[in-house]
């Protein structure tokens, strides 16, 4: 089998945002006089989408609608504000995405954050060219991973088929996201959850350096 595509998650699996998440949400409780939490504390609490994030954030008896909202709104608007402050590529990964264009493979970037959030931080850690597609969450169009209709949205767009696409993550929630959309999944050990959720989540492989991907596309699975 030939694959056309690799569709990437973004936090934790291309970029490290731990400490722009951390910066952003903390500086919302602060403000709302809620404690603050470590990076370490964070990790746990990624990759379901902002909302749910910052609802984990809230100590559980402040966690009203009204509470979360409040909390939303203004970490979303502290993050936009300079959304690349700490996050950088992970070591190979830009390497990785030069060979795969190289090869004619299709790359897109698939993430629960916030759609605006997912093109701000694509376009200042990568060059202009370096995506067929970027999708962030978009409520009014699809629901969030790991429901696979926003996989099959973009699989339209990149005229691929989900067994010509291998889906890389670093969370249970990508490779659920992998599996229900019949995509190949592929874990990665770098991000934010042990190897041990992602092989129990289900995935076919888990990668310990982007090069392994290469290896396995390669090899054709």
């Amino acid at each position: 089998m030939k694959f056309k595509c690799v569709i990437f998650d973004l936090d934790g699996t291309l970029v490290d945002t731990i400490g722009d998440i951390t910066a952003s949400v903390n500086r919302a409780l602060s403000d709302n006089g809620y404690s603050l939490h470590s990076e370490d504390e964070y990790y746990t609490m990624v990759g379901w989408g902002w909302r749910r994030l910052c609802t984990l954030a809230l100590p559980e008896e402040e966690r009203s609608a009204e509470r979360v909202e409040a909390i939303f709104g203004a970490s979303l608007a502290y993050y936009a504000e300079n959304p690349v402050a700490f996050t950088k590529p992970y070591r190979g990964i830009p390497e990785l995405l030069v060979t795969l264009k190289q090869k004619k493979i299709k790359t897109a970037v698939l993430t629960n954050k916030p759609d605006s959030l997912a093109q701000a931080v694509t376009a200042a850690a990568f060059p202009a060219d370096t995506f067929s597609a970027v999708y962030g969450e978009r409520p009014e169009q699809f629901p969030r991973k790991p429901d696979p209709g926003s996989t099959w949205e973009l699989l339209l767009e990149l005229d691929a088929s989900p067994r010509e696409t291998v889906f890389v993550g670093d969370s249970e929630v990508d490779v659920a996201t992998a599996l229900a959309a019949d995509c190949h999944s592929i874990g990665v050990s770098w991000g934010y959850r042990d190897k041990a959720v992602l092989e129990k989540a289900g995935a076919q492989r888990v990668i310990d350096t982007p090069g392994d991907l290469l290896e396995i596309i390669q090899e054709k699975f």
